[in-house]
């Protein structure tokens, strides 16, 4: 991942959709340990992260094991580091902040704040700085934004991002910023028309599509939601944090997203039983396809730029798509009909075949590091295809 995309979230990592109920735990403290934990969890859901910061210092201090505290620290951290004028110092913050995650992680926290907000901070620098431009007066603009925004102060924001764009239109940071503003403000409209503004500039990002799905999902507009989640997962499919806000907006809407997977029998394992129709054809033509691109040259004949054979698109599309024909020619005979119906694999590759849609599947589903090698390219020339995967198959409308 580029480096400003995961600055992108680290500001304004949303926890609407993320944060589950309780970040503040009761942990059985004595009445004033416990009064201090409800003040804090209240500050920080009211978005008074700077107010919770001393409070939330003292109650880690009194209880380092409170994984839910650790985790409510580091966010107010992050926010706090964006006040401060010294980058060295803020660079500290953001790393102590990291610590803090993992001593939670340690502790069991699994929760999706701590999980998201951790793959950000993971891929700082070693001295936790951060940078929006290399214009200057952009980056002392953006900053100056940044600060405001942590304190509150939503209009000067305003102001210090509509600065920045003004000398550099493109840049993607205050152009999401900006709505994002306007959504912690409610301003919803104007939110809307800025996350699409910072959308139209890069719509391989993910993060404007993910903002503007909490957005939505505020004003209780799961479906639309729901929508700008499919695109912020074939903008970014293989970033963690969109499949988290995936998921999390599935329990929101009592249904679940659906892991999609063929699986293909080892060798020597999809032979049938007595009196069964004889399907093992299938997957060994299948198999058949594979061994020629790894070792019959297939590879070297369709990517002879690369040096080294790789797991591709290519390869596992051709193969399955062999598979889907060799069972096509015998499923006529009603009783592999019946058998292809029964069998959850063998009727997944019959419907994928039937609509076109092997290919999504394969870099969602099998996306390993060659696989992914081939993404890009695929959804500059078949976005659309993409969507529909994830909207028939992944991602069921909420109930």
């Amino acid at each position: 991942m580029r480096f400003r995309n995961w600055r992108n979230c680290l500001l304004n990592v949303a926890v609407n959709l993320c944060l589950v109920p309780g970040v503040v735990a009761q942990t059985g403290a004595d009445a004033a340990y416990h009064t201090k934990q409800q003040k804090a969890e209240k500050l920080f859901r009211q978005g008074k992260r700077l107010e919770a910061l001393p409070l939330l210092e003292e109650l880690v201090k009194t209880n380092p094991k409170d994984d839910a505290m650790l985790v409510a620290l580091a966010a107010c951290l992050v926010d706090h580091a964006a006040t401060l004028s010294d980058q060295e110092s803020a660079g500290k913050e953001r790393l102590r902040a990291r610590d803090l995650l993992d001593k939670a992680w340690d502790l069991g926290n699994t929760s999706t704040l701590a999980m998201n907000l951790s793959q950000l901070l993971k891929q700082l620098p070693e001295s936790g700085a951060i940078k929006f431009s290399d214009n200057a007066q952009v980056e002392q603009a953006m900053r100056a934004g940044e600060a405001a925004f942590s304190r509150r102060e939503f209009d000067d924001a305003l102001k210090n991002y509509s600065n920045a764009l003004k000398l550099e239109p493109n840049n993607y940071s205050a152009a999401l910023f900006t709505a994002n503003t306007y959504d912690k403000q409610n301003e919803w409209a104007k939110g809307a028309e800025w996350y699409e503004r910072a959308i139209q500039l890069d719509p391989n990002v993910e993060t404007a599509y993910r903002y503007y799905a909490d957005m939505l999902a505020k004003q209780g507009d799961m479906a639309k939601a729901r929508i700008m989640l499919i695109h912020a997962a074939v903008s970014e499919p293989y970033n963690r944090i969109v499949w988290r806000e995936l998921h999390a907006w599935a329990t929101l809407n009592h249904t679940h997203i659906n892991e999609i997977y063929i699986n293909v029998p080892i060798d020597g394992k999809d032979k049938q039983a007595p009196g069964s129709p004889d399907i093992s054809r299938v997957w060994r033509t299948y198999r058949e396809v594979r061994a020629n691109w790894q070792k019959g040259g297939q590879f070297k004949k369709q990517f002879p730029e690369e040096k080294e054979y790789r797991h591709s698109l290519l390869e596992e599309f051709e193969a399955l798509t062999a598979a889907a024909r060799a069972l096509k020619q015998i499923e006529a005979d009603s009783e592999v009909t019946e058998l292809v119906t029964g069998d959850q694999s063998l009727s997944l590759l019959m419907t994928l075949y039937e609509a076109g849609l092997i290919e999504p599947y394969v870099l969602f589903s099998l996306g390993d590091t060659g696989i992914a090698r081939d993404y890009d390219s695929y959804r500059a020339k078949s976005r659309q295809k993409l969507e529909e995967y994830m909207n028939k198959f992944v991602v069921p409308p909420a109930r």
